[in-house]
């Protein structure tokens, strides 16, 4: 849909939104039981924070003077989030796979024929060791408290789930995860270093909150958000049927002139002038809305400042309409990260 008010209507009307979130699919038998699991994540995640920075400022630290993008960004994050993706005790073959798929295409669907057969190599593989894990787990006796995400999963999945849903629930968990933050954080890299006043490589004048939010609503990395329509319903004067899947695009909503002052335009300053910014939604919106979104935009905040502290960034100069299959991706780049080397000297 590219009218905003009845797009808006659409995701906020509540037969649209009756039933289950298309997210979690068929893996969750209701709707409480897809809040409990998205309300219990988004815990694990605000908990494991200060981790997170630390972990982020470590894997920075490793980054090269010259990084490809925007796979680097997913690369950042798992390995800052590792622990709490698969605690550090548990299966280190299950941990490399996991790393492996970042690398391997699995995170968003691959433009190319060839490409998507080698990640569908990976995606199995992962898919095979991830349900052993899971097999695994659920033997263990005694009490149980999350040591991570898949056992944040299991323990509030009915007890009536198959090992394979469970294993699927956790596997799209993590990968949203990581994809979301690290190609949100690519997006916010790249922006940034191209529309930087006074050049790229050059830090940037704008408090991070407010580029992270504007390269979100310039490029959100959801491109549509969609669901089927339960029963026949009109919306503009249209009648869908039941089972239409009627789509809305976040990225269109972002930049329509009536509601935005200069949507065109890269200008995270637009966030201090309430007056400049219309409808805002990067994860979607409504009820079926992100349940994470805030701690994934802290997150891309915690990595940005990390990347650009005492440091100079620079990109080449790069296109920035993205690649499209199932996301909404940057295309390859390449990030100059360069820190200034402080030499101290001791008076004799």
């Amino acid at each position: 849909m590219k009218d905003t008010e009845l797009a808006l209507g659409v995701l906020n009307d509540p037969v649209f939104n009756t039933g289950r979130s298309p997210f979690f699919g068929d893996l969750l038998p209701t709707r409480s039981a897809q809040v409990v699991l998205g309300r219990e994540v988004r815990q694990a995640l605000r908990a494991y924070e200060p981790a997170f920075r630390v972990r982020m400022e470590d894997a920075v630290a490793r980054l090269p003077v010259a990084s490809p993008w925007p796979v680097t960004g997913p690369d950042l994050v798992f390995r800052a989030a590792a622990d709490l993706l698969l605690h550090p005790d548990a299966a280190p073959p299950l941990r490399r796979l996991m790393h492996r798929a970042v690398h391997g295409g699995v995170l968003v669907r691959q433009p190319r024929v060839w490409q998507r057969a080698r990640a569908e190599v990976v995606r199995a593989g992962l898919v095979k060791a991830t349900l052993a894990h899971v097999r695994e787990r659920r033997r263990e006796t005694g009490p149980r408290r999350p040591r991570d995400l898949l056992d944040t999963v299991l323990l509030a999945c009915p007890d009536d789930r198959t090992d394979r849903a469970v294993a699927d629930l956790y596997r799209l968990i993590h990968q949203s995860v990581v994809r979301n933050v690290g190609y949100a954080l690519a997006w916010s890299l790249l922006l940034a270093c191209l529309h930087a006043p006074g050049g790229a490589s050059r830090p940037w004048p704008w408090p991070t909150d407010r580029l992270v939010r504007e390269a979100a609503r310039y490029r959100p990395m959801v491109w549509m958000v969609g669901r089927r329509v339960p029963r026949p319903l009109d919306y503009g004067g249209i009648r869908f049927p039941a089972g239409t899947i009627l789509s809305v695009s976040p990225y269109l909503l972002h930049h329509d002139e009536r509601r935005w002052t200069g949507p065109r335009v890269f200008d995270p300053d637009r966030w201090s002038r309430p007056d400049a910014c219309g409808p805002y939604l990067p994860f979607s919106a409504g009820p079926f809305a992100c349940a994470a979104a805030a701690v994934a935009h802290s997150m891309v905040g915690t990595a940005v400042d990390r990347i650009g502290e005492g440091a100079r960034l620079s990109v080449p100069p790069s296109a920035v309409h993205p690649v499209v299959t199932d996301a909404a991706v940057p295309r390859p780049f390449v990030l100059h990260r360069t820190t200034a080397v402080l030499h101290r000297t001791t008076a004799s």
